[in-house]
């Protein structure tokens, strides 16, 4: 089984930043995409940012220039710099990773609980 957890949410200001971090645990053979999504009250699960082998990422474009991914090397740590935060940002953030369990290399998406990140004045 794969176990992914969050951290790092909480109440900010607009304009403010928070760090959110992601760690992987468990019996994990193979990535191949680290990523954070989110879903705000009324609305579907959305992509935010993700990660890729070589270095390759890929953020929504209602957070270019304002979120920035990252992870280690090792596929076990992900986070998520958000920077320039509105209050449309607000939602539970999930951590994902794309990832096979052994070497039949089938792949399947495993998610945290999430962390919920409320901005607001």
């Amino acid at each position: 089984q794969v176990q992914l957890v969050e951290s790092g949410g909480g109440l900010v200001q607009p304009g403010g930043s928070l760090r959110l971090s992601c760690v992987a645990s468990g019996s994990i053979y193979s990535v191949s995409s680290m990523g954070w999504y989110r879903q705000a009250p009324g609305k579907e699960r959305e992509l935010v940012a993700s990660s890729t082998g070589g270095g390759r990422t890929n953020n929504a474009d209602s957070v270019k220039g304002r979120f920035t991914i990252s992870r280690d090397n090792a596929w076990k740590t992900a986070y998520l710099q958000m920077n320039s935060l509105k209050p449309e940002d607000t939602a539970v953030y999930y951590c994902n990773t794309r990832a096979a369990i052994s070497t039949n290399l089938v792949f399947s998406d495993y998610w945290g609980k999430g962390t919920l990140v409320t901005v607001s004045s």
